[in-house]
């Protein structure tokens, strides 16, 4: 080997090297790329019972709408063969007046009249419920946003708003502890508890809410009677929710709720 090969191979890696050099060289591409690519934002979705209760109440929305608009279309058919039934009647009264018809074919035309009022009518009710159960769902929707917007109070924590307060409480409730409430509010005031609701009632049921385990108390929480009773339940560390106004779909006035806040079923 003469001198000028020996040069060369002074400078010259084995194979084996440059195959190195290359992964590593790689792997540093790699993870440049990786630290100039933008993180991935986790998606925020919904809980599955939210969304599902969202869905239905849309697709409700959207059916009474239809089945409205149908209504609307029907009306005005059905008040045409009204008016043509009276004037049927109108015309039988005066050809029965002449002799020419029947007592009979009288009756029958008097009565095709009252079933196409009656036709009228029930078109005209089913388009005001329909209306009415469209509004119900809305207000109802709003009041949630409105609950909403307030957040849970922590274990034992109170919340105070201008149109509500929540008081968690840290004593086991039940139904069954309404007596000594009852005592409480009777030898303060010299008079009954003025429970307007205890457990589940109607305006729950249609509103469906979960009042099982609650009592409503028809006190302002601002009168000196309600104040007396909400420092009470807060010393017993008895839960409850007290509101200053209505909200749709939650409360129809002021009034204590003494229990855990009721949850829609």
């Amino acid at each position: 080997m003469n001198r000028s090969m020996k040069r060369r191979n002074r400078y010259q890696l084995p194979a084996s090297a440059l195959v190195l050099c290359a992964i590593v060289l790689a792997l540093s591409v790699n993870v440049e790329a990786q630290k100039k690519r933008p993180a991935v934002q986790p998606k925020t979705h919904q809980t599955p019972a939210t969304s599902e209760m969202d869905k239905l109440r849309k697709q409700y929305i959207d059916t009474t709408k239809q089945y409205k608009a149908s209504l609307e279309k029907l009306l005005p058919l059905y008040q045409a063969g009204l008016r043509k039934a009276e004037d049927r009647f109108t015309k039988s009264k005066e050809l029965f007046r002449q002799g020419l018809i029947s007592k009979t074919e009288l009756d029958d035309s008097e009565q095709a009249v009252t079933i196409a009022q009656a036709k009228v009518a029930e078109v005209q009710q089913q388009t005001v419920s329909a209306n009415t159960q469209i509004a119900q769902t809305l207000v109802e929707i709003e009041g949630e946003k409105q609950l909403a917007r307030l957040g849970p109070a922590p274990k034992g924590g109170f919340v105070r708003t201008t149109s509500y307060i929540r008081y968690n409480g840290g004593a086991p409730w039940s139904l069954s502890q309404a007596g000594k409430i009852e005592i409480f509010f009777q030898s303060k005031f010299g008079k009954p508890l003025p429970i307007a609701v205890f457990g589940q009632g109607v305006i729950h049921n249609q509103w469906r809410l979960d009042h099982h385990n609650a009592m409503d108390v028809s006190l302002s929480p601002d009168g000196p009677e309600g104040q007396a009773l909400i420092d009470y339940l807060r010393a017993s560390g008895i839960p409850f929710s007290a509101f200053r106004a209505a909200i749709p779909g939650v409360a129809t006035g002021p009034h204590i709720h003494v229990g855990l806040p009721s949850h829609r079923y």
